[in-house]
């Protein structure tokens, strides 16, 4: 499935849920989106845990 695609089914449940649930609705499904994207980021070990904790590493020649 191309990213397209599922960009597409996202905007679409988003867009379902803020039209029937409300904005609530619609920033609970947003959030639990990034969380299952997240999750499937590490599942398929392209993301690692310190990934989102490590600060950028900064160029010391760039002072």
């Amino acid at each position: 499935m191309s990213m397209a695609v599922v960009g597409l089914l996202a905007g679409m449940a988003l867009a379902f849920a803020g039209y029937f649930g409300g904005f609530g609705a619609f920033l609970l499904v947003a959030a639990l989106g990034a969380v299952g994207f997240v999750a499937g980021r590490f599942l398929d070990g392209d993301l690692e845990p310190g990934d989102l904790f490590r600060g950028r590493e900064r160029d010391e020649r760039r002072r």
